[in-house]
């Protein structure tokens, strides 16, 4: 029996279950990669994405032929190339594992079809997540709306059946390699129409187990605390291992919680925290599944001020939070680290979100977009549900707005500017005492630290505290109508 095994964003060997399953069930397995046409020339994800996902594709091509197998790939639309590299092939299954956007579950459905319309056995396999969002449900069998409710019957689920860690399939390197044409080497990003970046993480399911092995033995124990600095590498930053599936989330639970049971210098609190990031994305999952209108809109209904009117001012301000010029150090840092690196630390996220819409008033789908663009983790459901989070517009059950103060925030959670500087050199030699508010440094305290404001670095582009109670103002007004 000849069967293939279609990679999509699991790119590893070990914990795979489609793979696993048709190493059982087939004598001839061909590991098959399809890059999507139409959503390349999208560009819904950017370089830093795209560069990641060749790397993490590389790493996977190497530990097959490792194991006698070559990895196949073709270029076009996946229902299409599936269909037509069964029927060319001559298999007799198609595994994969699924996966839970709206526009892939309607392509899954349509190849599902199509195969099975040939005589082609198609298997599917949950992989993705821990649970799938059906398997996480209210009393009554209702999706989930709010994260405490869904943690909660999460770990009820867990630990009713929790979940076992597939091997590398011991029969992998024994399996016939089948008689097709040997792919040429993969496409390079600039072939792919992206410009070549270098990942600043390693990409790889190697890569994400070596990650895995330090965060768990170290840093996971005072995660906590650390994950809100973002000056420290107190964060796993495997976020984009999970999105392109080099590393399940079973099998970093797995660790994780092993290491609660090995004891010694183990933290409880610090670890069930990093687990609830995991959690979190999950539910996350749950809601685009459940809610795959959240992917185009607002997931609920609410009344929220209006956003800034399309214009020049707009425009201006925009440009200035995509570019980092806004005068807000820790905004600024932030966006220059999305720039430079594809990726930005949790609570910055959080905080440059907070600030364009709530203190520039601009539309948080455009930062939405902005973020899929450049981040190297860019996860429809992990970014889209984090922004509608920020907006006041997701499920979050929080009355009212939540506002950041970047000023606050950077004192708070970067207190001496080491993140700010690393970032932002032009306030390299800015004091302690400045640097979250450089605006506010006398003519003497600029020329010492060598930074004109308005010059070497822009005055701020509004005022927190007025764009703040203007935004106030704003919503009273929307719920006085």
């Amino acid at each position: 029996m000849r069967g293939i095994v279609w990679y999509r964003r699991d790119f590893r060997i070990a914990d795979h279950p489609a793979l696993s399953a048709a190493c059982e069930g087939c004598s001839e397995v061909i590991p098959l990669f399809v890059f999507d046409e139409p959503l390349l020339h999208s560009h819904v994800f950017g370089s830093a994405c795209v560069n990641f996902m060749l790397g993490c594709l590389q790493d996977l091509a190497s530990s097959l032929a490792d194991r006698g197998l070559s990895l196949q790939w073709r270029r076009g639309e996946p229902v299409e190339e599936v269909v037509r590299a069964a029927r060319e092939w001559k298999v007799d299954a198609v595994y994969w594992n699924r996966d839970y956007e709206p526009r892939a579950i309607e392509r899954d459905r349509t190849v599902a079809q199509r195969l099975a319309q040939a005589g082609v056995v198609v298997r599917t396999f949950k992989d993705h997540v821990v649970f799938e969002p059906d398997e996480v449900r209210g009393a009554t069998g209702e999706p989930l709306q709010r994260y405490s409710a869904y943690r909660a019957r999460w770990w009820t689920r867990w630990h009713a059946a929790t979940p076992a860690v597939y091997p590398i399939p011991t029969t992998l390197a024994k399996k016939k390699a089948a008689s097709v044409p040997i792919s040429p080497p993969l496409p390079t990003a600039g072939e792919l129409g992206y410009d070549p970046v270098a990942s600043w993480i390693e990409p790889g399911e190697r890569n994400a187990l070596k990650r895995l092995r330090w965060f768990v033995q170290g840093p996971m124990h005072s995660y906590a605390t650390n994950r809100n600095l973002p000056a420290n590498d107190g964060c796993s930053q495997l976020s984009p291992h999970f999105r392109f599936g080099t590393l399940s989330p079973r099998k970093a639970i797995h660790a994780a919680l092993n290491a609660l049971a090995k004891g010694g210098r183990v933290s409880r609190p610090d670890v069930l925290t990093w687990v609830d990031e995991l959690i979190w994305r999950e539910f996350f999952q749950q809601v685009l599944a459940s809610f795959p209108h959240v992917a185009k809109g607002p997931f609920r209904k609410v009344v929220i001020p209006p956003s800034r009117e399309s214009g020049p001012e707009r425009d201006g301000l925009f440009q200035a939070w995509c570019n980092g010029q806004t005068g807000y150090p820790i905004v600024d840092a932030g966006i220059r680290q999305l720039n430079q690196t594809g990726w930005m630390h949790n609570r910055v996220r959080m905080v440059v979100a907070s600030f364009l819409i709530k203190d520039l008033r601009i539309d948080w789908q455009s930062g939405e977009r902005y973020f899929m663009q450049h981040l190297t983790d860019a996860d429809v459901a992990a970014n889209n549900g984090n922004w509608q989070w920020c907006a006041s517009t997701g499920t979050d059950a929080m009355r009212g707005y939540r506002i950041f103060n970047p000023a606050l925030q950077s004192k708070k959670f970067d207190p001496d500017g080491t993140y700010i500087r690393r970032y932002v050199p032009e306030l390299a030699h800015v004091s302690a005492k400045r640097i979250h508010e450089p605006h506010l440094m006398t003519a003497d305290e600029q020329e010492r630290a060598r930074c004109q404001i308005g010059n070497d670095y822009p005055s701020p582009v509004v005022d927190h505290q007025h764009a703040r109670q203007e935004y106030l103002n704003l919503g009273k007004q929307e719920v006085m109508r």
